[in-house]
């Protein structure tokens, strides 16, 4: 064979030759090498997903909208989610009123002690006296401003409130007159929840702080003067449990 000739393909389908018996032979094609050491390349499936454009909302019951509508209605100042009501609202105890109180009492006993015994020590010291009439109106004036500055603590005080709903805890903080915050906790992110009494009079009026950690950042969060500080994180910590375990939260 010539090889600078073109070669014709071999036709697989006809005989090239026949056995002694007369049976005829074929010629197949070279059988590609497999490369059993590496693995066939595998090709990738792409899986589309379709998310709804408008999705159904969650199914609730007509016992959570009726509460939920009922948390609206009652707490208009918090920002509830749809069906999220609260299940329990912790009290701040009144013997953090006490100190307020006593400072505005002292300052107005100190103010009208003062207007009456103003003639006495001026005619002891022989200064020149102002009329007791005089001094009416300053007294006066005082007095307003010490009740007027007991009323924005005690205002204050109350202000700051704990809320424990049935999927978050709220929690209103109140540090002036005119500055107010709002935190929200998941219960999910709720991974520690602790109370704490120090001391003999926390004890006698059972009365302490309650602790908040969350998990990730690492965040912590207190509560200050809480009346029954033992009650409050039992049903709190039974809530957690709850809602971790997909079970309904309820204020037991």
């Amino acid at each position: 064979m010539n090889p600078d000739q073109p070669q014709t393909p071999t036709d697989y389908g006809q005989p090239v030759a026949y056995d002694k018996n007369g049976n005829p032979l074929y010629a197949h094609p070279p059988v590609q090498p497999t490369n059993t050491s590496s693995p066939a390349p595998v090709t990738p499936q792409v899986v589309q997903m379709m998310r709804a454009a408008d999705p159904a909302p969650p199914h609730m019951s007509d016992e959570v909208i009726a509460k939920h509508n009922e948390a609206k209605a009652k707490y208009p100042m918090l920002n509830l989610s749809e069906g999220e009501y609260i299940i329990n609202e912790v009290q701040r105890h009144p013997i953090g009123l006490i100190p307020p109180i006593l400072v505005s009492l002292f300052l107005i006993f100190a103010v009208i002690a003062g207007v009456f015994a103003y003639p006495s020590l001026v005619k002891e010291t022989g200064a020149n006296a102002v009329s007791f009439e005089s001094l009416l109106i300053p007294a006066i004036l005082m007095i307003v401003l010490v009740l007027l500055g007991g009323y924005i603590a005690i205002y204050v005080y109350l202000s700051n409130k704990f809320y424990l709903t049935n999927e978050s805890v709220v929690q209103e903080i109140q540090t002036s007159l005119f500055a107010h915050r709002e935190q929200t906790v998941s219960l999910s992110n709720i991974e520690d929840a602790s109370y704490r009494q120090n001391g003999i009079l926390q004890a006698l009026f059972d009365y302490g702080s309650i602790r908040l950690s969350t998990e990730g950042d690492e965040t912590t969060y207190r509560f200050y003067y809480v009346s029954n500080p033992k009650k409050q994180i039992a049903v709190l910590n039974n809530a957690v449990e709850a809602f971790k375990n997909g079970r309904p939260v309820t204020g037991d």
